[in-house]
């Protein structure tokens, strides 16, 4: 009898602890939104952000994107191959692509890449008192240190899935059409067939964009909630690619039964 109560004791608190932390997190995110018109008066700020997350991790996600391409071209030809359908490998690579792997794949790439970035330099500028200093001085840290790094996330993330898909098809078409030998004819005529811009590409960067949001919140709440010592920086960081990651699965569930249902 005791071990259940202390089980049902243990589940409630965990329950009250993830109600209390998903508070906190809706009041930061209404924070960055209420004050999002720093953006606009400055769009510097914003750019800068923009080139930070985006240009650096364009390398891995290009590379990442590259190597899918080559995975999706040998898979899907030695799949289609035995039905006599070789000629829609095209379409199998950018459906893969476009409606789930690049914006997956990217952003778990991007909450690796810029997440962690976000969260360690967030964490070490609480460390540094920096935060505080901005307060003192009476400059709002949100205004000024989150929410162009917020906007910025939101913008990049988009363009890379974009990058990751191009990147990725290309590699496909390497690898059936200039390794294997499938119709290069065939291979874009059935991709320019089968691939609608309403119900694929622009389900794809809707997602893209929702993951963006995801990711670079909690990349950002959990630098500012992170405890001012290197422990509290690396295990902030380690949340940021831990939940992000999770995030990102448990959405494009959702926004796949929603989309393609």
């Amino acid at each position: 009898m005791s071990r259940a109560l202390s089980f049902i004791a243990n589940c409630g608190g965990a329950g009250r602890r993830a109600l209390y932390t998903l508070g906190l997190c809706t009041r930061f995110f209404l924070a960055i939104l209420m004050r999002s018109g720093i953006v606009l008066r400055r769009p510097r700020l914003l750019w800068q952000q923009v080139f930070f997350l985006g240009n650096h991790s364009l390398l891995i996600i290009a590379v990442s994107g590259l190597f899918v391409g080559f995975v999706l071209g040998l898979q899907g030809y030695y799949t289609l191959s035995n039905y006599g359908s070789e000629e829609a490998l095209g379409v199998l690579v950018a459906l893969a692509l476009v409606r789930e792997l690049g914006p997956v794949v990217t952003a778990l790439l991007f909450a690796g890449r810029a997440g962690t970035s976000l969260t360690a330099e967030i964490g070490l500028m609480k460390a540094g008192e920096q935060i505080a200093a901005m307060e003192v001085m009476a400059v709002d840290p949100i205004r000024r240190v989150v929410v162009p790094r917020f906007w910025g996330g939101v913008i990049a993330m988009p363009i890379l899935a974009a990058v990751f898909s191009m990147v990725g098809v290309m590699g496909g078409w390497v690898v059936g059409v200039q390794m294997i030998g499938v119709d290069a004819g065939s291979f874009w005529a059935q991709m320019q067939a089968g691939v609608d811009v309403f119900a694929d590409v622009l389900n794809g960067v809707i997602k893209s964009v929702v993951f963006g949001f995801a990711v670079t919140l909690i990349a950002l709440y959990s630098g500012w909630q992170a405890r001012a010592t290197p422990e509290g920086v690396a295990r902030a960081t380690t949340q940021t690619v831990v939940v992000g990651s999770l995030v990102v699965l448990a959405l494009d569930f959702v926004l796949t039964a929603l989309m393609f249902s």
